[in-house]
């Protein structure tokens, strides 16, 4: 149980720091442009947009912070103009992911703690072979 409380607890510190990681991309050389999202999904939601270069873009992988999208709603994007397939909804960073991130922590360990606590005690009173 301790050993998966902390793998859930890296895992989900190191999500949080690929958002960070793609958020520094991103703004590191920043366009900005309108898209059209073609789906929406709380946990991702594709989306299509044209480039200056008139290069029209669908990430794979979605847009990044897609919450509260809908479906052939038109927004703003900022994107990456070296790699243009990584785009976030403008106006929306990794401070977005932080309190889900937070909140899966704490619940992990709020499950992991107790049930490690009775683990401990129930082994305590088990008889001992004679």
């Amino acid at each position: 149980m301790l050993t998966a409380a902390t793998v859930v607890s890296v895992l989900v510190v190191l999500l949080v720091l690929a958002a960070w990681r793609n958020d520094y991309l991103i703004s590191s050389d920043k366009g900005v442009t309108s898209a059209e999202v073609l789906s929406a999904g709380r946990l991702r939601s594709a989306v299509m947009y044209v480039t200056p270069d008139g290069e029209t873009h669908n990430p794979k992988v979605g847009v990044l912070y897609p919450t509260n999208l809908t479906a052939g709603e038109r927004i703003r994007v900022e994107y990456n103009r070296e790699d243009p397939d990584l785009v976030r909804v403008e106006g929306r960073d990794v401070r977005v992911a932080i309190p889900p991130a937070l909140s899966v922590i704490v619940v992990v360990w709020l499950v992991a703690l107790p049930t490690l606590w009775l683990l401990a005690r129930l082994r305590g009173r088990r008889p001992r072979p004679s």
